[in-house]
């Protein structure tokens, strides 16, 4: 699976630095229609000793800040954004349903869609899945401002 963003493309468009930067790879992306992206999920990851020490489960804030992640992708994509002179923020979340945990050693592969962009207010329909399972799902509002 070629990447069309690689970890190096990636950091060029988000301002997320570890350990919160969560994408690791772009697989797809249809500028203004959808993204595909990866998070490779490890032992490693700096919540997992307190959630929860003896049965690690990425908690899913961090699956839809990683939907909220892919869909900053895409839209600074759709809109040629690759310099800091815009920030993107997470204003809103509808329907969030997690369907199954998250734990080290899985693979999120999440997929993005635009539902609509009116006057840079982008709406989006994510899902996480785990080995083509659905991990979650929501639909999720942000916006693009100048600094």
């Amino acid at each position: 699976m070629n990447p069309v963003m690689d970890i190096h493309e990636i950091l060029k468009r988000l301002p997320h630095r570890y350990p919160f930067l969560l994408i690791d790879r772009v697989v797809s992306v249809e500028e203004g229609k959808s993204i595909v992206a990866l998070k490779n999920v490890t032992i490693n990851e700096p919540y997992f000793p307190g959630h929860y020490p003896h049965h690690p489960v990425m908690p899913g804030v961090m699956i839809i800040e990683a939907m909220a992640q892919a869909a900053a992708l895409l839209s600074f994509t759709s809109m040629d954004v690759a310099d800091d002179s815009s920030v993107y923020y997470f204003v809103g979340i509808d329907g969030a349903r997690f369907k199954r945990p998250v734990v080290p050693g899985d693979q999120l592969m999440l997929k993005v869609s635009v539902l609509r962009n009116m006057r840079g207010l982008w709406k989006f329909s994510a899902v996480a899945e785990v080995d083509g399972q659905l991990a979650a799902q929501a639909e999720i509002m942000c916006t693009v401002r100048d600094k």
